[in-house]
């Protein structure tokens, strides 16, 4: 029976070339037929649209400032999940516009619908698809930048990328993107708190200059309602005033000021986290540099670790009264080798000032004409206090992602429980609603 060789050709060979083979060609047998085909090249695709987060519990958010509408598709939730508005509600409210004169004025109810994914009460397993309108947006405070570019926004990149930008509201780099961040992240932080108890907790701990003290706030029982006591969202009545101050003196002047938010984690399951490119915090860095305005982030010791030697920072090990083993410091921040230890996880990320301000400020034209921008519209003099429940939003996003997927390769055979804990030891575990 006669038989075919087909030589394939090397990458990016788009046919094989015949004197590379004089000797295959020449060659002739009545039961072996050789025959060199040309293979039609396929192109490389690279998807890089970059509104996606997350691998098993997978978030998209949509819609833009001035747009219709804003919100996020959630694909990858566990199905019979208790769940309505009102569970997305609370966070949202932390996060919306207009709360008070440390923020921007646009009023917006962000009222939320879901749409998809929710039959009865509780989850489908389905995508869950939540949709917040836009109602309060001004297209005429956006003239100006048709024409220039903001000075460190984002009008100028995205013109250098695409070629061309949403003008109104600054399309999807406006900080109105993260409503979807904020809704996903509320049940992101449900199912966490169902399962394992985990809680996830966020404050401004730094306005400009006035800066927290260390140890003055108890990160094992700092409660929301503390923080949320006060307009900029910390729980030290002392300095939460002297930041309102803060933030007051440049407002008024037509300025903003920068803020850094403290994100604490309690109970979090140990084991979450993979070895080298796939480690917890650079998970949890990756999450929280992608919310507008982000500039730095730290966890545990951060940069202050590199003024220690290695037995100032070393967190030594102990077996509490419980048995468990535990670290007598917490300068990791919760985490070791990529993977939590069941320390509260404490990490810290620094926010710009806001770009817009009510100032004039050299710039240029799309036509690269120098001209002075005087910059119209509604913007927050200071971000830190409304970024605290997107903070919280993200960092529970990374967590219930990384939970599944070790629930997946790691708890669906019995653990070794010499070494290892159930995912929701000592905590009440997740029941799903009976339908």
């Amino acid at each position: 029976m006669a038989s075919s060789i087909i030589c394939k050709p090397f990458l990016r060979a788009t046919k094989p070339n015949s004197s590379l083979y004089p000797d295959l060609q020449r060659l002739h047998f009545p039961s072996l037929r050789i025959s060199i085909k040309p293979r039609t090249h396929k192109k490389l695709q690279i998807q890089a649209a970059g509104s996606t987060f997350g691998n098993y519990f997978r978030v998209t958010t949509f819609g833009e400032s001035n747009g219709g509408g804003v919100g996020c598709i959630v694909d990858g939730c566990p199905p019979r999940i208790p769940l309505s508005e009102a569970d997305l509600q609370g966070d949202l409210d932390r996060r919306r516009p207009g709360q008070s004169r440390v923020t921007t004025p646009r009023k917006e109810t962000d009222t939320c619908r879901i749409y998809a994914g929710v039959s009865e009460g509780v989850t489908t397993g389905t995508p869950i698809h939540v949709l917040v309108p836009n109602t309060d947006h001004r297209e005429q405070d956006y003239k100006e930048m048709s024409i220039a570019y903001r000075p460190s926004h984002a009008d100028a990149t995205y013109d250098m990328k695409y070629g061309v930008r949403a003008v109104q509201g600054g399309g999807r780099s406006s900080a109105r993107e993260t409503i979807g961040r904020v809704a996903s992240g509320a049940i992101a932080k449900k199912i966490l708190k169902q399962f394992s108890g985990t809680e996830v907790l966020a404050y401004v701990s730094q306005v400009q200059q006035v800066l927290l003290p260390d140890g003055s706030v108890d990160h094992d029982t700092v409660t929301l309602d503390q923080i949320e006591n006060n307009i900029v969202r910390c729980p030290n009545p002392e300095y939460a005033e002297k930041m309102i101050a803060a933030i007051d003196a440049v407002r008024i002047k037509g300025d903003s000021v920068g803020g850094v938010v403290t994100c604490i984690v309690r109970n979090a399951p140990r084991g979450l986290g993979s070895p080298v490119f796939d480690k917890l915090e650079a998970e949890l860095a990756k999450a929280v540099m992608s919310v507008p305005a982000s500039k730095g982030f730290e966890l545990g010791s951060g940069f202050s670790g590199a003024f220690l030697t290695g037995g100032e920072h070393n967190d030594e090990f102990y077996t509490d009264e419980h048995g468990r083993i535990r670290t007598r410091t917490n300068r990791s921040g919760g985490i070791q080798g990529g993977i939590s230890n069941g320390e509260i996880i404490n990490m810290r990320v620094a926010f710009k000032p806001t770009p817009a301000i009510s100032r004039k400020q050299h710039t240029v034209t799309r036509e690269k004409k120098e001209i002075e921008l005087l910059v119209h519209g509604r913007h927050d003099p200071c971000v830190a206090p409304r970024a605290v429940p997107v903070v919280e939003a993200m960092v529970a996003l990374v967590l219930v992602d990384q939970l599944m997927a070790q629930y997946a390769q790691c708890n669906l055979f019995p653990i070794n429980a010499e070494l290892q804990e159930p995912l929701s030891l000592g905590f009440p575990n997740f029941e799903p609603a009976m339908i």
